[in-house]
């Protein structure tokens, strides 16, 4: 089961790191993906690397959606006590299927005989094969 989380409100980098260390917190969370804008060229105030359970990661979007892939409906409400404390605006929980789980012919295409090296907690969040 997936669930987006979609903030009525662009994120600040704060927030968004925030939000993805509480969210971290929760068990029956398996993965999550943030979408939003590219951030511009050069300087900007959110360019910055955010520390996400102990790992750098640099922001290079303006947080707009967050994908969560969850194991259960508890979890769901898990999430919306998170967000209601983070959040002092509107958002939404919408429940649906965002992310891929089986590899696909485009996989196979970009990967070639790598294709079988891509672990499936990766199908349709990466590029690049891990060796």
């Amino acid at each position: 089961m997936d669930v987006e989380i979609f903030p009525h409100r662009l994120l600040s980098a704060e927030t968004t790191e925030k939000l993805l260390n509480k969210l971290g917190e929760i068990e029956g969370i398996k993965r999550m993906i943030i979408q939003g804008q590219r951030l511009p060229a050069g300087e900007h105030p959110d360019r910055r690397v955010i520390n996400v359970k102990g790992q750098d990661i640099e922001l290079k979007v303006k947080t707009g959606r967050i994908f969560v892939e969850i194991e259960d409906k508890k979890t769901m409400e898990k999430i919306k006590e998170v967000c209601d404390e983070v959040f002092p605006f509107k958002y939404e929980l919408i429940p649906g299927t965002f992310f891929r789980r089986q590899k696909t012919v485009t996989d196979a295409i970009k990967f070639g005989k790598d294709v079988d090296k891509l672990p499936t907690e990766l199908v349709g969040m990466t590029d690049t094969v891990l060796d």
